[in-house]
């Protein structure tokens, strides 16, 4: 069994063994390799390597990679249904990793408006400065998107669901255009992970990933995925060495650990962030919820056709349009956190503003946004944690 595990069986199932050790009297996790330098025999074995260093697998030195690194990438793998994976230092490095390996001045990318705030940044901040354009779309464009094409357009990126206001893309319908014009797409999966939802079965060719969030699951770990076919594989593991991208072990060991509780943790967040999105709606004092898996939602029938569950992450928008009164309401949260990140066992909240990071489209909700993040504790507390907090809101 172990590492050599596979078979047509429930995914809770298949994340109890893959990327394990295999073979007699091994353990059952994979042991914490710390190792910067790797020592050959030969100078033909050195050369060799050498030669072959972005190969899955291959022991060349330290930053390309240890085997507990290698059983990760290779479990991570199998989930995605891909080629290959590279496990990167966070999820933003994920985010940009793509963008470096294959874009290059004179070039033109599109990405959704509703794009992660940091990644956005960096197209802003350090790719668009490498003479690269950028257009942002808006996220519900879907097969429309053929008009914003251009000549020099090499990359469309997603998102879906997008940051802070959760629009669902038609991402085969986005697919299909770029496959037709040959352009590469990549996208943002974070939300709802490989159990949720196969990004490669609709037609994307790299998925990127924060495995800081549901992966690790238990905020105390910073990691990124980015998973490609075999075509793309190698060009990402070359950018991945421009950049000196090295993951630590310690966080993979913490990644592995969480991968065999992934899809019960997420079936229980996922279960939690609905009831409390339903009942948020029937308060009072919120003016609209916005979770992708509540009829409510505009692209609730794109959810339902692509997705097979939610995750626990959603926004809800108060009455007041006083940023005081969001303030109140986070404050006087006994149980939520107040932080940023999310998909760890404890539920969160962040108010949040998109105005002034959008340009293709506006924001033009009244009220104050607050994105919460569902955690493990039972949703009984947590909704009279919400009612308490919304209460001391002024009228």
């Amino acid at each position: 069994m172990g590492s050599n595990f596979d078979g047509d069986l429930a995914v809770s199932t298949t994340l109890c063994h893959l990327g394990r050790p295999s073979g007699e009297k091994v353990p059952v996790n994979s042991p914490i390799y710390r190792a910067s330098t790797i020592s050959f025999e030969t100078m033909a074995q050195l050369e060799a390597s050498k030669a072959d260093k972005f190969k899955q697998g291959e022991l060349f030195y330290g930053r390309f990679g240890t085997p507990d690194v290698f059983a990760f990438e290779s479990a991570i793998s199998k989930l995605e249904g891909v080629y290959g994976t590279i496990a990167v230092p966070s999820g933003l490095a994920a985010c940009v990793l793509p963008l470096v390996a294959f874009l290059k001045p004179g070039d033109h990318v599109l990405v959704t408006d509703s794009v992660y705030e940091p990644a956005r940044v960096a197209l802003d901040s350090f790719i668009q400065r490498n003479g690269i354009e950028i257009t942002y779309y808006d996220p519900r464009i879907g097969s429309d998107i053929r008009d914003l094409l251009r000549a020099n357009t090499k990359m469309i990126y997603l998102e879906s669901p997008g940051s802070l206001t959760f629009e669902i893309q038609d991402i085969p319908a986005i697919a299909r255009v770029a496959r037709q014009s040959g352009i590469l797409t990549v996208c943002d999966n974070t939300w709802a992970t490989a159990i949720c939802m196969k990004a490669t079965a609709l037609g994307v060719d790299i998925v990127v990933q924060a495995a800081t969030k549901y992966v690790i699951g238990h905020s105390d770990g910073m990691l990124g995925l980015v998973c490609a076919g075999q075509e793309h594989y190698t060009a990402l593991r070359a950018a991945a060495n421009w950049l000196g991208y090295r993951v630590s072990s310690e966080d993979v060991f913490l990644a592995s650990r969480g991968l065999r509780t992934l899809s019960l943790r997420l079936r229980e967040h996922g279960q939690n962030g609905i009831r409390i999105a339903k009942w948020l709606e029937c308060h009072p004092k919120v003016k609209k919820v916005i979770h992708p898996a509540l009829p409510s939602h505009p692209d609730h029938a794109i959810w339902k056709r692509d997705f097979t569950g939610a995750s626990g992450l959603f926004a809800f928008v108060l009455n007041s349009e006083d940023r005081a009164s969001a303030a109140i309401f986070a404050e006087a949260l006994n149980i939520f956190g107040l932080g940023f990140s999310w998909g760890g066992f404890e539920s969160l909240v962040l108010p949040g503003d998109p105005t002034n990071s959008r340009t293709a489209t506006r924001w033009n909700e009244r009220g104050s946004l607050v994105r919460i993040s569902v955690g493990l504790e039972d949703p009984i507390d947590l909704e009279a944690d919400l009612k308490q907090a919304l209460d001391k809101i002024p009228d």
